[in-house]
């Protein structure tokens, strides 16, 4: 058997050397006559090419295909990036659809603050709401004025639709507004048109309850809430809201003010309070009879001439 594979491997080994010999030779011919520029040779090479080219047709139909799927893959690709772009762009148009919502809202609601009739002998001055800072047990926002702006304890903040709360805390360049919801909140408010006067506690709920009403069947869920003035805190008619019956069967008022878009809040500069220094002077002073002064008909005139009658 080894004796077998060698004499193989002896007659394999020249034939193989011939055959790669005279392909070399070949392929060295075939280049230089396609590098002859001879007509003859010209005309050579074209003949070669008409009876060779037209049938390698079915040579190159794989190729061509690969070179058509290679194509398709490529636009592929490229519609694919078109597409994430297209989405990217969409994403960012969908951003500023946002923005520009809610700048036209901040923008509404500017206007409605210009828009809202008050006490003429109001004024007022607008700031942005800087921070929420409610909790369960507060509700309370922040200001972007402050004592520099001369904003003082007590005045009544507005947005564009209703009273909002008081401010309570003013610093140098902020002031903390204390909301309607809050517990500590108690606001004398006059319903309409009953007339009826009561008192808007705040429960830190949305719809605070009413306390302290005179006559509550002369209210009625839908009535209108409005500011008192009792007490000069608050001037009168700020609207507050409107009334309804709550699930524990109370009544509550709905609040005008959208507390949960609080951008903008107006505080209303209101007309100073008379302080009392001195509650002495409360009481009016003691005038001696006969000393100047008379005194007043109504109260003495009938009681004297009672007198002089049962003595006369």
């Amino acid at each position: 058997m080894a004796r077998d594979r060698q004499n193989d491997e002896d007659f394999v080994r020249p034939v193989r050397r011939i055959v790669v010999g005279g392909l070399m030779v070949g392929l060295a011919a075939l280049f230089l006559v396609w590098r002859i520029d001879s007509p003859r040779v010209e005309r050579l090479r074209a003949q070669v090419v008409d009876a060779v080219v037209p049938n390698l047709d079915w040579a190159m139909a794989p190729v061509t295909r690969a070179v058509k799927m290679v194509e398709g893959f490529q636009s592929y690709v490229s519609l694919y990036e078109q597409n994430q772009e297209l989405r990217r762009e969409l994403q960012q148009m969908r951003a500023w659809r946002e923005a520009a919502i809610q700048l036209e809202q901040k923008n509404a609601r500017l206007l409605d603050l210009n828009q809202v009739r008050l006490d003429p002998q109001l004024t007022f001055v607008t700031g942005v709401v800087l921070a929420d800072t409610g909790s369960p047990f507060r509700q309370s926002v922040l200001l972007n004025l402050g004592a520099r702006d001369g904003i003082q304890d007590g005045w009544a903040t507005m947005d564009g639709l209703g009273l909002v709360g008081r401010i309570s805390g003013v610093g140098q360049t902020t002031s903390r507004v204390i909301l309607l919801t809050d517990a500590s909140s108690r606001i004398p408010v006059t319903i309409q048109p009953s007339g009826q006067r009561a008192l808007l506690t705040g429960d830190n709920s949305p719809a605070p309850p009413i306390d302290f009403l005179e006559n509550p069947d002369a209210v009625r869920p839908g009535d209108r809430v409005v500011t008192s003035g009792d007490g000069g805190l608050f001037p009168a008619g700020l609207p507050v809201g409107q009334v309804a019956q709550g699930p524990d069967r109370r009544l509550r008022v709905l609040l005008s003010a959208d507390y949960g878009r609080l951008d903008f809040l107006r505080v209303l500069r209101s007309r100073p309070v008379e302080r009392i220094d001195e509650p002495g002077g409360l009481v009016r002073p003691e005038v001696p009879f006969g000393a100047g002064a008379a005194p007043a008909a109504d109260a003495t005139g009938p009681l004297a001439a009672g007198e002089g009658g049962s003595g006369g």
